[in-house]
């Protein structure tokens, strides 16, 4: 293990904790209340404050700004956090949010998530593992976005919608209510565009489950999502029962529904 490298520029708070193989670069500001795990690195020019720690290995890009208060007129300096994973990159001009007192006080990202330049990941967030946000993708508050999430260029995610393990948000798409796990949605005010085809082959899905699936959506598109779901999820196994208990999870908002759908080949 080696001591921390920190560029003279730097400005390195009183009580912010700096582990070993830390690299910080010229003109960083490191707040007070920091905690940059092993091998953190801090390009230039990046700011990290608030109560907030940073995971093994992760990099930050130039002028990143990773902690700094709520964009939320509710926010009164209320005690706050963000915890950031390990292995993440960080592209230029991300920002990232921790809680407020009305959404749990806490932001959370997971590990190995890719965050290119101009992202947003707004107060109350709960980021999954293996997450990619496309250039300038903005996450409202209190958002849920499971595992393997990606959400393309340009895009939008209401506050309060949860996005489903595996699913793809294509380039310049609003989304507006939840997204199934494994769904592909697309289109400036998204609706469910069938499945994520390419990702599910990705992970091993079989023929079998992936026409389950398909068989599935087509139900759900007959009438109420929740109640075709409950009718369903005791015979479901596999991907299509963890669709199925996302479907009748907690939510406030509603589901977005299949438009035309994929084939499958």
């Amino acid at each position: 293990m080696a001591d921390p490298v920190i560029h003279p520029s730097a400005v390195i708070e009183p009580g912010a904790a700096i582990a070993e193989d830390c690299q910080i670069g010229p003109f960083c500001v490191v707040g007070p209340q920091v905690r940059l795990a092993r091998g953190v690195v801090l390009k230039s020019h990046v700011v990290v404050t608030g109560e907030t720690s940073v995971g093994e290995e992760t990099v930050i890009f130039p002028f990143a700004c990773i902690g700094e208060i709520p964009q939320d007129l509710k926010f009164k300096g209320e005690r706050a956090a963000l915890e950031i994973g390990a292995r993440n990159r960080i592209r230029e001009y991300v920002t990232m949010n921790p809680g407020t007192e009305g959404g749990g006080g806490l932001t959370r990202v997971g590990d190995d998530g890719l965050f290119m330049a101009g992202s947003h990941v707004a107060h109350d967030c709960q980021i999954g593992n293996r997450v990619i946000l496309v250039n300038n993708v903005a996450i409202a508050g209190h958002c849920v976005l499971e595992d393997d999430v990606i959400v393309g260029g340009l895009s939008g995610v209401h506050q309060f919608v949860r996005i489903g393990r595996g699913a793809m948000i294509g380039a310049v798409t609003m989304v507006t209510a939840d997204v199934i796990p494994f769904g592909l949605v697309q289109g400036p005010r998204g609706h469910l565009d069938g499945l994520n085809l390419v990702g599910l082959k990705r992970r091993g899905a079989s023929r079998a489950e992936i026409t389950a699936l398909r068989e599935m959506l087509g139900d759900l598109g007959k009438g109420s999502f929740r109640d075709t779901a409950r009718a369903r999820i005791e015979a479901a196994t596999g991907m299509e029962r963890e669709v199925l208990d996302f479907i009748l999870g907690p939510s406030d908002r509603s589901f977005l529904t299949p438009g035309r759908m994929t084939e499958c080949r």
